[in-house]
């Protein structure tokens, strides 16, 4: 049973969501953060980034920087551009993005439930960034970036959110980059309770994105309750923010890499190995994109080839070994081009499927990489497999949309006291 609650969230005024609602700080390069931050007096990234307005420049994740953080966002809710909600609400969220529609609902998830495996992980955390967000948390207090979840399709939970998305928005704005955001606000007191009990009915959710601040929150959680041994469980420290979306409205792409350099070898010694696990066509159109389970694309030397893996390079009933970005690694990354570590080594790149092939040719063509290598995307059931049976994922094998916006909704832990 999934607990997955109402809560009273903090978000912009109407007229100025479209203006507070930021991408993660991490998709902006120096510049173009610059340049937010220069003309939008209202964005989100003005509360991340506080020493754009003081001038005053503080070390990234001290006590000090997070203090900023925590003052400016107060300082965004006395300025009115942040309200709160009265009473404990969902929200129910669409996103529009070319021809893809995403419907899903953000509440709030518990750390109970991710302590008792009822919330299923697939990505192994590294200790260091745990501590980091958990530190952020403890200091700021709130979460505004929500974790992505997944659920199995409840025909009840989707009837009512295609109902309530017939209705008028609460929220309804366009970002630049052409993506089209609507939010509702669920406070009737019946239909809370009814997408409360629905959720009860759920046995396991998913993390699609956000291992890492799902862990942080935990450990946060779990250090609280030491220090109040008295606790009830309601507590707010108890929960954090999350979008939930079901397995029907998710989209997973391909996560591909691209490497350096060649390892020393010429393109014709790379294609000889290669030929020892993979049957290798040459494809001669524009651009190449693999069209099944273990067929690679791979770019070099101004040619687009087709990799297909030899049966006996992977086992079928093994989660993680049937996967192609662990067949990529274990047969040509690490044998071949000496990749041992794809979390440490710097001549690794990794490129998300939404950038296309097109992407993966350029960064070749224009001489940032030697060779690239395209993934067929992993299936909702392949991940849900290795999630099941306790297993993790090789780092940078899916990448999940929609995206969230920072700063739409805001669950703040000191607030929900």
């Amino acid at each position: 049973m999934a607990t997955i609650i109402p809560f009273k969230a903090i978000r912009p005024t109407i007229d100025k969501v479209g203006l507070v609602a930021s991408r993660s700080v991490d998709g902006y390069n120096l510049n173009e953060l610059k340049d937010k931050l220069e003309a939008n007096p209202f964005s989100f990234l003005h509360v991340i980034n506080p020493d754009f307005s003081d001038g005053v420049r503080s070390k990234p994740g001290s006590v000090e920087r997070l203090k900023k953080v925590k003052n400016k966002f107060k300082e965004f809710i006395s300025d009115e551009v942040f309200i709160q909600d009265e009473t404990p609400c969902y929200y129910v969220y669409r996103q529009i993005k070319e021809k893809n529609t995403f419907v899903g609902i953000i509440a709030c998830s518990s750390i109970e439930d991710y302590i008792n495996g009822t919330i299923k992980i697939h990505e192994q955390t590294l200790t260091h960034r745990e501590q980091k967000l958990m530190e952020y948390v403890k200091v700021c207090e709130f979460n505004a970036e929500p974790v992505l979840f997944s659920y199995p399709d409840d025909t009840d939970i989707n009837n009512f959110c295609s109902e309530t998305c017939k209705q008028r928005p609460e929220y309804d704005f366009t970002t630049t980059d052409r993506i089209r955001h609507s939010l509702w606000v669920v406070k009737d007191t019946d239909k809370v309770n009814f997408i409360k009990g629905r959720f009860e009915s759920v046995k396991a959710i998913y993390i699609a994105d956000g291992h890492h601040r799902s862990a942080s929150s935990t450990l946060l959680g779990v250090e609280k309750r030491k220090q109040n041994p008295n606790f009830i469980g309601n507590e707010s420290y108890n929960f954090y923010l999350g979008v939930f979306f079901p397995e029907s409205q998710l989209k997973i792409y391909d996560y591909n890499r691209v490497i350096k350099d060649l390892n020393g070898l010429s393109v014709d010694e790379l294609l000889q190995k290669i030929k020892h696990h993979f049957e290798i066509e040459i494809i001669n159109d524009e651009f190449f994109v693999p069209q099944k389970k273990h067929q690679l694309s791979m770019f070099v030397n101004n040619t687009w080839y087709c990799l297909t893996a030899h049966t006996n390079v992977y086992n079928s009933n093994d989660p993680v070994g049937s996967l192609d970005a662990q067949i990529l690694t274990e047969t040509i990354l690490t044998p071949i081009l000496d990749i041992k570590d794809l979390k440490t080594d710097k001549r690794v790149g990794f490129v998300p499927g939404v950038k296309g092939a097109k992407t993966l040719k350029k960064l070749v063509t224009d001489g940032k990489f030697s060779v690239a290598f395209g993934l067929y995307p992993v299936t909702l059931e392949h991940l849900k497999w290795i999630a099941d049976t306790n297993k993790i994922m090789p780092p940078k094998s899916t990448w999940v949309e929609p995206k969230m916006r920072s700063g739409l909704l805001v669950y703040s832990i000191e607030e929900n006291k």
